[in-house]
């Protein structure tokens, strides 16, 4: 089963991602985990990478595709996977598709985590990161046991400058002018499902699972 997880930032489609992994035991694939583990190691692609998303602007597509293709050719991901945070515009879902083909295959579902703008600033504002482990944790959701510590390795935990609302604010616009564009994309090719992502995240993963199957 090949999912593309769709919405705006914030929406909650990492946390639905990691859940529907768990599920149907494949792997969720996430670029952002993929750029944060790069900019923390420090590479040259970490690097690049950090100044497009402490602007709340998107990765070009030249430090991403060939990246994401390698990894979904690994062994773990032969009975599929939860893509989140790709494709992220046209262009990227037309080489993605390509790049399926060309192996046999396609996506299957995209699954579109629909949340209002205002919504997600709210949300956002509340969200928290370790500094050292990437954990990430929400003051109302899913805080911390210790407030500003994190649970998995005791480091602190953080506001990040592309979870502030100002930078919220960019990369909904950059969302709205070249993301939202798939929604459209792939309800064309049949295989868009819509879920509230407003409701409780319990209650939008039972929607999911309803769709996808037991």
């Amino acid at each position: 089963m090949k999912i593309i997880m769709l919405g705006a930032p914030g929406a909650g489609k990492g946390t639905q991602a990691k859940k529907i992994a768990e599920q149907y035991g494949i792997p969720h694939v996430s670029t952002g985990d993929i750029f944060r583990s790069n900019i923390k190691e420090g590479t040259e692609l970490g690097r690049k990478a950090k100044e497009y998303i402490d602007q709340g602007a998107l990765v070009p597509d030249g430090l991403t595709i060939g990246m994401l293709m390698d990894r979904i050719q690994n062994e773990d991901c032969k009975n599929g996977y939860v893509l989140d945070g790709f494709p992220r515009t046209i262009p990227q879902a037309e080489s993605l598709k390509e790049a399926l083909s060309e192996r046999g295959q396609k996506i299957d579902f995209a699954i579109d985590v629909d949340v209002a703008d205002e919504n997600i600033i709210n949300r956002m504002a509340g969200r928290r990161a370790c500094i050292s482990c990437g954990a990430t944790y929400h003051l109302v959701y899913n805080p911390s046991k210790v407030p500003g510590i994190c649970d998995v390795c005791g480091a602190e935990l953080i506001l990040r400058d592309d979870d502030k609302p100002e930078t919220v604010k960019k990369r909904l616009s950059v969302y709205h002018d070249q993301t939202k564009p798939l929604i459209e994309y792939y309800g064309k090719t049949g295989v868009l499902v819509n879920v509230d992502g407003t409701q409780d995240l319990n209650k939008v993963f039972a929607d999911i699972i309803s769709i996808l199957g037991a």
